[in-house]
């Protein structure tokens, strides 16, 4: 356990003295992110705000990896190159959105098709890599062997997980804060597994977002991006599917899943309505779900705040259910 305290202190104090100079450097490429029209009026005064800080974070977990890889744990090569193939996918959106002044950037049926194919690639890999595939069950632990099966579940986690974190990106330090924590989450239940090399890569990835959030906090300097949102929410399902413990995404993720979830209602109800009535309603004042809350009255860092307090209570629940208790 303290090595792995270390390698989370290093990856805070490694990162966190160059994030001033990340944001300048951003800002004099012109990479400040275009707000969408369709966000609450309030978050106009945010734009210009440099963005693509994934690329920040996403630096510092590449480089402590690898050093973890020359180390002997070449099992994290694998959660380090899911988080690479969906930035690049965030990268080439974000830049399609810095080209857009209304912030929309890459059309969602053509990155859909992307990350359909990434994630398949991702989860084939991953298959060959390892020469088991356990699902651990929560509560009893007992292990089920998947075989084949473990390809599709693996594709599918891969691409929600990206674009549940993605959608959860709307407030200062939200994404972020609750990354931290499911990723802390799945270190501690992969060190309780001994999955050492695993639980390290958790460790780095806490680090740097804990550096990440001392910019992104309320009131941001910088912005994940797409860039970090996708790698992020890819991170988390790599682990999650290495380390056993996939089913306790839902409960470890639970900001992301409810977020992922109140967009599906939304739009799915708009349609409905649309069809039946002649005009679209709305469940929610507005979508994602922490939207609904700010425009209900709660401050940016009430949301905030409150969504990190629910997301440590959950990842909570799920370590005890990784380990078989209540």
């Amino acid at each position: 356990m303290s090595a792995i305290l270390l390698w989370l202190s290093a990856a805070f104090a490694l990162l966190v003295p160059w994030g001033g100079r990340v944001v300048e450097a951003l800002l004099r490429r012109g990479i400040g992110k275009n707000i969408r029209a369709d966000e609450p009026s309030s978050h106009k005064a945010k734009s210009g705000t440099a963005t693509m800080g994934g690329l920040y974070f996403l630096a510092g977990i590449a480089g402590l990896a690898v050093v973890q890889a020359a180390l002997g744990h070449a099992e994290v090569l694998l959660p380090l190159g899911a988080m690479v193939g969906f930035a690049l996918l965030g990268a080439y959106d974000d830049l399609q959105g810095l080209k857009d002044v209304s912030g929309v950037g890459w059309l969602a049926r053509s990155k859909f098709a992307w990350q359909w194919i990434l994630g398949l690639i991702l989860a084939l890999i991953f298959f060959w890599a390892r020469s088991s595939h356990p699902l651990i069950l929560p509560l009893s632990g007992r292990t089920v062997e998947l075989g084949w099966w473990s390809v599709p579940i693996a594709a599918l986690l891969l691409v929600f997980a990206a674009n549940a974190v993605n959608l959860t990106d709307g407030l200062d330090g939200l994404a972020g804060g609750t990354s931290a924590i499911a990723f802390a989450a799945y270190g501690l239940l992969a060190a309780l597994e001994g999955q050492k090399g695993l639980a390290a890569f958790a460790a780095i990835s806490v680090g740097a977002l804990l550096a990440f959030l001392w910019y992104n906090v309320h009131p941001a300097r910088l912005f994940m991006g797409d860039t970090g949102s996708q790698a992020l929410g890819a991170g988390l399902a790599a682990l999650a599917l290495l380390s056993g413990h996939w089913l306790l995404f839902p409960l470890i993720g639970l900001i992301f899943v409810a977020e992922a979830l109140s967009v599906m209602a939304q739009v799915g109800y708009f349609k409905y309505t649309r069809r039946k009535y002649g005009e679209g309603r709305r469940i929610l004042r507005m979508s994602p779900l922490h939207y609904h809350f700010e425009l209900g009255g709660w401050s940016e860092v009430q949301v905030t705040l409150r969504f990190w307090l629910i997301a440590l209570i959950a990842a909570a629940l799920g370590i005890a259910w990784g380990k078989g208790g209540l």
